[in-house]
């Protein structure tokens, strides 16, 4: 949805399913913590249960704004920019497809992961399918709540930049360059 700057800006969709396991989490760690006899050090479940909040923060805060110049995909403690400029091809992609290796992979700050068809690239996403933007020496996956709508947009500012990029959908025989 743009605003009157002419800023584009969308949310992330989210998942109810992680909001419901981080708030499981934290029901355990209380309530293991209120069971417990031991007390050797009584800041430790405190510290575990800020830390659940804290991921749960980052899952909450990520959004991605599109304006004349780049692609901001924020999120707390972990954003990233990319100059439309250097946008080379837009897809549509699931992380399924793309096949991350580590579980941990996306736990990153900047969300960095690893797949065997497409290298090295950051992930700051809320959910599984999304748009694989491939720009710089880094790609982006982001995942917009209207995948459609934020593609066709970011499709539209950079074609101002580069006519030849066009949208496309994410394929397991993608070519590695």
């Amino acid at each position: 949805m743009s605003d009157t700057t002419g800023r584009f800006r969308a949310g992330a969709p989210v998942s109810a399913g992680v909001v419901f396991l981080y708030g499981l989490l934290v029901v355990i760690v209380v309530y293991a913590t209120s069971r417990a006899s031991f007390s050797s050090n009584p800041i430790v479940p405190e510290f575990l249960v800020a830390v659940l909040f804290l991921f749960l923060a980052r899952h909450v805060s990520t959004y991605y704004v599109l304006d004349d110049r780049a692609l901001h995909a924020r999120r707390l403690f972990g954003s990233r920019s990319v100059p439309l400029e250097q946008v080379r091809m837009l897809e549509f992609a699931n992380l399924r497809d793309l096949g991350p290796v580590s579980f941990f992979g996306g736990w990153g700050w900047r969300g960095r992961m690893w797949s065997p068809l497409i290298q090295t690239f950051d992930a700051i996403h809320t959910v599984s399918a999304g748009i694989l933007v491939t720009a710089g020496d880094v790609p982006l996956f982001v995942s917009p709540k209207h995948p459609e709508e934020f593609a066709a947009e970011l499709s539209r500012r950079v074609r101002s930049y580069n006519p030849s990029v066009e949208l496309s959908s994410f394929s397991r025989d993608h070519s590695v360059a």
